[in-house]
């Protein structure tokens, strides 16, 4: 029933690589902190404990706090793009917390809001790009063939710059500044 043939087994997928791509490229953990800080506090506000303390305003500012907080905290995974907002409204409401929502749910709230408008300041988009696209092949330089041309001082002039220089100036989809663009 054997023979002497040996069939390669294709190599198993490693699970959760597109999750992991996707978690990867937003603030998830400062997300994640953020809406859990905010969540904590709403459930101190309405525990039945009867050592609650009532510093400041126990109306809609209470509530309101906490609840911005969580939605700042989904926000900031749906969408990464406008985390620096998100940080500082999260950084500031977690401050503000301290005074509306019993101490900023007892201090593990208010530390959850701000660590995780902390890291979500700080987190910055991968910028390297994968070689080769989606292959993974290695992305070779083409040969240059003959002398490069000499520079000429024109900041226009692209003769003898670096292959690599042709990627999309960030903020203006083209490779090529105009003259506004430069000051």
């Amino acid at each position: 029933m054997t023979s002497g043939e040996h069939h390669p087994v294709p190599a198993a997928r490693r699970p959760g690589g597109r999750w992991r791509r996707w978690r990867r490229g937003r603030p998830f953990t400062a997300g994640v902190l953020i809406a859990l800080g905010g969540t904590e506090m709403l459930v101190t506000l309405r525990a039945p404990l009867g050592v609650l303390l009532h510093v400041g305003p126990q109306g809609l500012a209470a509530y309101l706090v906490p609840a911005v907080l969580v939605l700042c905290g989904v926000l900031l995974v749906a969408t990464p793009q406008q985390r620096v907002f998100y940080a500082v409204l999260s950084l500031l409401l977690g401050l503000v917390s301290w005074l509306t929502s019993n101490l900023g749910g007892f201090l593990v709230g208010m530390l959850l809001a701000l660590v995780g408008g902390a890291l979500a300041f700080a987190w910055t988009p991968d910028k390297r790009r994968q070689p080769g696209g989606a292959t993974g092949a290695p992305k070779t330089p083409a040969p240059q063939t003959g002398a490069p041309a000499p520079h000429t001082g024109d900041p226009d002039d692209d003769a003898g710059d670096d292959p690599d220089d042709d990627e999309l100036l960030p903020g203006l989809g083209t490779t090529h500044p105009t003259a506004a663009d430069r000051g």
